[in-house]
């Protein structure tokens, strides 16, 4: 028995799991307030993301290219850039922060991107935009290396580091939520309610689930202010739920301003959960009241109804984010079920560094692949060529055909999630988290019962 990470044996990509470097950084942008990011490239690497976000959210969001051609790619483009700038500050006369997003095309002719940063700064802001308070920031994510997560940590990084300002110490603490839902956002500041603890979220992104007003539709935007990145060096301590989609602007605040940082684990599950609260305990000294222990006793209860009964010893095969695979291999393993393939999408070489993944590699006692730089072939060429069997998958909408092709229970997690209605409003993480992760688990388990007449007479007596 053994737990092995390796490499995907291929050199291609088929059917990918994650998006690239851009995608991450553009969602950091819309998570800040008054902030439109300028995706410096071809207009597709800003459309598609968009739809990406629009499929999952069913909601608008603001971004712009800098809609470089052909005649860019041979002569340069950052007069494009001038442009693009020019066009949004006259157009959004809200806007105070605009990420220059670069790409693969524009990495690759060497785009200056942080020269035309100073330029703008010396000459058209002061020109035509005197006494406006705009902030042009370079973010390099070059889309050949990475992915969608290297870009969302990269980002998150470079806001925090140009607008961290040291000055009074607060009792706030900075809360990095990762590649979150506005249903995650919720539950964490229900956690943090209850703690009595004040924290500024990175980022604020309840109003991505948007309202329909009489006065017209409200756009999509995240809350988090430019204040609040400024005083992210002034907080008691900085908590950081994920450590590859955050924890880069954790390390940063504690090494140039002294503000602790706490790294993981994403707090999927009872334990995780628990340990996050313990943590946040012990930077703020806030005890951790009675009602959190009540809500934690109500989720045991309802794991404790479906585990023995019908999850023990299913299989099950992951894929997604990082820090989202790893957590809900953990909160598997704690229903008793088996996690055999955990499908990481990109080639970080720290992976093997990881210690929860050290600790699966330590104390699994059948076996499970871990495979990174993986795509969504390697899971169908594991079922269709090599014989694995699988009880359920965990994963967003992009492997659904192949849960239809062999007639394996799927349930969504992750991003992007576009074949099931309002996912992006139910939590996966805390208390809450649990109980709709278990009760969507066994939920299809029981239609895949009933599906293939397997024992469904149990839930008659259940």
């Amino acid at each position: 028995m053994v737990c092995e990470l390796k490499a995907k044996e291929r050199a291609g990509t088929i059917n990918p799991i994650f998006t690239c470097q851009p995608a991450g950084a553009q969602y950091v942008s819309i998570g800040i307030k008054d902030c439109i990011g300028i995706v410096h490239g071809g207009q597709g690497c800003v459309m598609f993301v968009r739809l990406l976000f629009s499929q999952h959210f069913k909601e608008s969001f603001e971004l712009a290219s800098s809609s470089v051609h052909e005649d860019g790619a041979v002569f340069g483009a950052l007069n494009r850039v001038e442009e693009a700038v020019d066009v949004l500050l006259m157009r959004y006369p809200h806007v105070k922060v605009v990420p220059i997003i670069s790409t693969c095309s524009t990495e690759v002719i060497g785009d200056d991107i942080d020269g035309v940063v100073r330029k703008l700064n010396e000459g058209l802001l002061q020109e035509k935009y005197p006494g406006r308070e705009v902030h042009l920031i370079p973010i390099h994510t070059p889309s050949f290396v990475g992915s969608m997560i290297t870009g969302y940590d990269v980002a998150l990084k470079d806001f925090v580091s140009y607008f961290a300002e040291k000055g009074e110490p607060s009792e706030k603490i900075n809360l990095i939520t990762g590649w979150a839902n506005p249903g995650d956002v919720t539950a964490l500041k229900h956690l943090l309610e209850q703690m009595k603890v004040e924290a500024t979220v990175l980022f604020e992104i309840e109003n991505f689930d948007s309202p329909l007003m009489p006065a017209g539709n409200v756009v999509s935007h995240g809350d988090t202010t430019v204040e609040d990145l400024r005083g992210t060096a002034n907080a008691k301590g900085t908590i950081a739920l994920n450590r590859y989609e955050g924890g880069k602007a954790a390390q940063y605040l504690e090494k140039e301003f002294g503000v602790p940082a706490v790294i993981g684990p994403t707090p999927i599950g009872i334990r995780n959960t628990d340990t996050f609260l313990k943590n946040l305990s012990r930077l703020t000294g806030k005890p951790i009241p009675e009602s959190l222990a009540w809500e934690r006793g109500i989720a045991l209860d309802a794991l404790t109804d479906l585990t023995h009964m019908f999850f023990a010893e299913k299989r099950v095969a992951i894929y997604g984010n990082p820090d989202l695979v790893v957590g809900l291999a953990e909160f598997c393993l704690d229903l008793e079920m088996k996690p055999v393939l955990l499908l990481l999408g990109d080639d970080n070489s720290n992976y093997k560094h990881d210690p929860r993944i050290q600790a699966l590699q330590k104390n699994v006692y059948y076996d499970l692949e871990i495979v990174t730089n993986a795509d969504l072939w390697t899971l169908e060429d594991r079922i269709k060529n090599q014989g694995l069997e699988l009880d359920l998958i965990l994963g967003h909408s992009k492997g659904r055909f192949i849960a239809i092709d062999y007639d394996i229970p799927m349930v969504r997690v992750g991003f992007p999630v576009y074949d099931r209605a309002g996912m992006y409003r139910h939590p996966v993480v805390g208390y809450a988290g649990a109980i709709h992760l278990a009760e969507s688990m066994a939920n299809a388990l029981f239609a895949d019962m009933e599906h293939k007449k397997n024992k469904e007479w149990i839930l008659n007596v259940w």
